[in-house]
């Protein structure tokens, strides 16, 4: 028999089970036990849409709802949508550090593609680089491969050189605005050690005392790196980038930081426009233009700079030097400045052919801090024959701009080397469509400065520059996103085919739809001087501003240009063998900016 208290307190219990079950069953809000949770019944959060929101949204994303949709989405979009922005709209926020990649990694070499190519071989041309010339200017502006034999032969100290370097930039920077950061002490330092090193016979190989300078999104210990953008001014990284770490370890010189447009963007710094010493009217072009102008007015030895849609490309062109974007994932991008995961590239700029191959196997190879960066082999030989190499142009391209007198004669130099011209051609697809995967990533990038105001910090404010465009990306459609990327694998499907046919392709250097084409699917790219074109007003990177207008010549300026070659994957080494051969025949990387 229970006593007395254990009577109330059983039945006490009891009926608050009985209460509770009834609650459940009278109460719709309490889920029935096993029942999965439900989408669009969460809580409602973030600010009150309407179904005006939606009509003028609809106008944005280009996708008309009715009336009856539109009443449906709005009324739901606060229980099943708002809160996919809980990362950064809080409460629980999430911050992503800047090197944190994305998880999804482009990958240029398709399924069942093998990346050419098979040799791992280096073979550098043996050519007498002469005696030494008596004049400090004609140093200033030979190439790596002349300055590597003088100073390898001891002809030519490192500290000489970098001296004769330090006084031009003091002479000609005003005038060019290509220098962030003059790194004046470490290059004597490193000047000095590269004599000592190469006179107790430690020669390191062909960059050994070589003074470059560094476009400045590449991290440098202690040295500020500054991504040519105010809010970043007096950013001072610990660690070297894995690229300035590459040099330093083959010898080079490290003796200026390079201007870039603002976080990789056309021509204009914190500092003002970079000008191109060819025609000092105009800008350098960008976004390497720090190393298209300081590499061309023979103020380094050789430059690097990065390409993200054709900032190596176009200053190469415009300033006359060559410009060799390598595949994506070859070099490691540990350390640089992102704006673009998936397309961003680093690469040298010099002023020979075979310098930029010198360069890109002493800054190739992966890095654990880079997850696209992979092993690749690099097969160049100098010497080699380029007779019977298949190169493709687009028949319709060479008849219309930007295409020029220079660019067909180019193809005629192609045929006399003995490489064999191959119309080639590709689908009318719409190719910029897939820019929008920069847009959202380069805003993905710099979300804190957009989101914080810094953006507001940067000198260039148009329409067409980074500011307005990160804002504006924040209403991309992720559908898209996610279509534009499989638009991307189409289009590398279609480079598969077109390189199934010919060894390299040869284009006008600021073909657009080339441009956006290559970038996305990685392929590498060499871009030399050709000849020379004359022009009756300066060009710009920016879009046209009646309220500024280009200043205009007449009689014309001549200045430099350049074609691009474009090559297989991971196959620079071919790239760059046809490219010596056509700077040869070409002959035109003699002449040097007037007053420079």
């Amino acid at each position: 028999m229970k006593s007395r208290r254990q009577f109330i307190t059983l039945t006490s219990w009891g009926l608050l089970g009985a209460a509770a079950a009834q609650a459940q069953t009278q109460n719709p809000s309490q889920p029935t036990p096993g029942a999965p949770p439900a989408f669009g019944t969460a809580p409602e959060v973030g600010p009150e849409v309407s179904t005006t929101t939606f009509a003028e949204a609809e106008k944005l994303m280009q996708f008309e709802l009715t009336a009856n949709e539109r009443s449906v989405a709005a009324e739901s979009w606060r229980r099943t949508m708002a809160a996919l922005y809980e990362r950064r709209t809080g409460p629980r926020k999430a911050e992503l550090d800047a090197p944190l990649s994305p998880a999804t990694i482009w990958n240029p070499v398709l399924p069942g593609m093998k990346a050419a190519p098979k040799l791992e071989r280096f073979v550098r041309s043996n050519t007498d680089a002469g005696p030494l010339p008596s004049r400090d200017e004609e140093i200033a502006y030979s190439p790596v491969t002349r300055l590597s034999r003088w100073i390898e032969q001891r002809k030519l100290t490192s500290e000489r050189l970098t001296q004769i370097y330090l006084k031009r930039i003091e002479q000609f920077d005003s005038k060019l605005r290509c220098i962030i950061t003059l790194t004046r002490d470490l290059a004597l330092s490193q000047a000095k050690k590269a004599d000592q090193e190469i006179a107790a016979g430690k020669y390191r190989g062909p960059l050994h005392g070589i003074p470059w300078g560094g476009k400045d999104l590449l991290d440098t210990a202690g040295i500020p790196t500054t991504y040519g953008a105010e809010p970043y001014r007096n950013r001072v990284p610990a660690k070297n980038a894995a690229v300035v770490q590459r040099l330093h370890d083959a010898g080079a010189v490290l003796i200026a930081k390079l201007s870039l447009g603002a976080l990789a963007l056309n021509d204009i710094w914190f500092g003002g426009q970079t000008m191109n010493p060819w025609l000092l009217e105009e800008g350098a072009s960008g976004s390497s233009a720090g190393p298209g102008a300081a590499t061309a007015a023979g103020l380094v030895g050789f430059s690097i700079g990065s390409e993200t849609g054709g900032s190596i490309i176009a200053p190469s062109m415009r300033c006359g030097v060559n410009g060799l974007r390598p595949t994506y994932g070859r070099v490691a991008r540990t350390g640089a400045m992102t704006l673009c995961w998936s397309l961003d590239k680093l690469g040298p700029m010099a002023r020979s052919v075979e310098d930029t191959a010198l360069i890109l196997k002493a800054i190739s190879g992966p890095d654990a801090g880079d997850m696209a960066s992979v092993p690749s082999r690099l097969d160049f030989d100098a010497h080699a024959s380029v007779r019977g190499l298949r190169v493709g142009y687009f028949p319709q391209w060479m008849k219309e701009a930007p295409a020029t007198d220079v660019d067909r004669a180019a193809l005629e130099t192609v045929k006399k080397a003995g490489m064999t011209p191959v119309e080639v051609s590709i689908p009318d697809w719409p190719y910029d469509s897939m820019l929008l995967i920069l847009f959202a990533e380069g805003a993905a990038a710099f979300e804190e400065l957009t989101l914080s105001g810094g953006l507001k910090q940067l000198k260039a404010q148009v329409p067409d520059a980074w500011p307005n465009v990160f804002r504006q990306s924040r209403f991309l459609s992720a559908v898209d996103f996610v279509q534009a990327d499989r638009l991307r694998r189409k289009v590398a499907n279609e480079m598969a085919r077109v390189f199934s046919e010919v060894d390299l392709l040869l284009v006008p250097s600021l073909r657009d739809e080339m441009l956006t084409i290559t970038n996305f699917t990685g392929h590498p790219s060499l871009t030399l001087r050709a000849g020379f074109v004359q022009v009756s007003e300066a060009r710009s990177d920016w879009a046209p501003d009646p309220k500024n207008p280009l200043p205009k010549f007449s009689p014309p300026r001549r200045v430099p240009h350049g074609v691009t070659l474009i090559g297989r994957l991971f196959d620079e080494g071919t790239l760059c063998r046809a490219g010596i051969m056509l700077e040869k025949a070409f002959n035109v990387m003699g002449e040097h900016p007037p007053g420079f």
